[in-house]
């Protein structure tokens, strides 16, 4: 080997004195040390330092920070969508109860009326729900839930909070047929509030109208007028709402007046009605049902009988 290739070495390195030069490299980075330690001599460098690696650092943490951002943005969506979903979903619990509640105090409401409006002469009320409707222009009938079992009796009145709803037309053990006032083989006995003249309210197959066909040209009767029961008939007892009359048109070549009443009770809305007993009602058997055989006299003996 040449002199020339052992000279390559490095020149901080090479030599005899390599140990001395360690043990200068560190007293000068020691005292180096003691010197920023006292008199903060390297501060301003340091911090150029750190300003020239600040964008080296940003770079190797942005696809960490984006990661980190990216996951925590999708967690906080599911989150807030499944939030969302419970949310909407006890809303709708919430809603619905509501519409019961909301149902409940307007039929306590509707109840607690027709029991006020009928307390003068009813001995007893039964809360009667209506389970079927045929309503058409030949045919005006509820079917309720209450039957002979609850001591319903055919002809019985039944109301609701605003008047007269109609009466019992058929009866079974566990139900009832109703006829409202607007079946057109129904007639009740009014008579105008106002002026006391007596007449019958015919239905007409309209749920709306009602109509009085026996009333004279002279007869004092205006659109407005209330209508209520005359207690003729012995059905309905004297002085219950029944309607209202809406058109009265006078033709001087008819004898009478034609005029229409519109019902005040709600035939084709209500959920239930007041099925009662008046003071005076008698019960009528039902026609539809067979009468008792008559009873039999024991045989009586005859001449030469013991």
């Amino acid at each position: 080997m040449t002199n020339h290739e052992s000279d390559s070495r490095p020149l901080l390195l090479g030599g005899p004195a390599l140990g001395l030069r360690l043990i200068v490299l560190v007293i000068m980075s020691i005292g180096l040390m003691v010197a920023d330690q006292r008199q903060h001599h390297l501060a301003v460098i340091r911090d150029w330092l750190s300003a020239a690696a600040y964008p080296f650092q940003w770079a190797v943490q942005a696809p960490l920070a984006a990661w980190d951002g990216a996951r925590e943005s999708l967690a906080t969506r599911s989150r807030i969508e499944a939030d969302n979903i419970r949310l909407a979903a006890d809303n709708l619990v919430l809603r619905l109860k509501l519409m019961r509640f909301d149902s409940l105090a307007q039929e306590n409401q509707r109840l607690r009326a027709a029991s006020a409006s009928s307390a003068r002469v009813v001995q007893r009320s039964l809360v009667a729900e209506i389970v079927r409707v045929d309503l058409d222009p030949f045919r005006q009938r509820v079917l309720v839930n209450k039957g002979s079992r609850d001591g319903v009796f055919h002809g019985q009145a039944a109301l609701d909070a605003n008047g007269i709803f109609g009466q019992v037309t058929r009866v079974g053990p566990v139900s009832a047929e109703l006829i409202l006032i607007s079946d057109p083989e129904h007639a009740i006995p009014v008579q105008v509030n106002r002026t006391g003249t007596r007449t019958i309210a015919l239905g007409t197959g309209r749920s709306g109208q009602l109509s009085l066909p026996y009333l004279p040209q002279n007869s004092d009767v205006v659109a407005g007028d209330l209508l209520v029961s005359s207690g003729l008939g012995g059905v309905f007892p004297p002085g219950y709402p029944v309607a209202q009359v809406s058109v009265v048109q006078h033709d001087p070549s008819q004898p009478l007046l034609s005029v229409t009443a519109a019902p005040l009770a709600a035939l084709d809305s209500d959920p239930e009605i007041l099925l009662v007993w008046f003071d005076s009602v008698v019960v009528e058997p039902d026609p539809s049902s067979e009468p008792e055989p008559p009873a039999v006299p024991a045989p009586t003996g005859g001449p030469g009988g013991n």
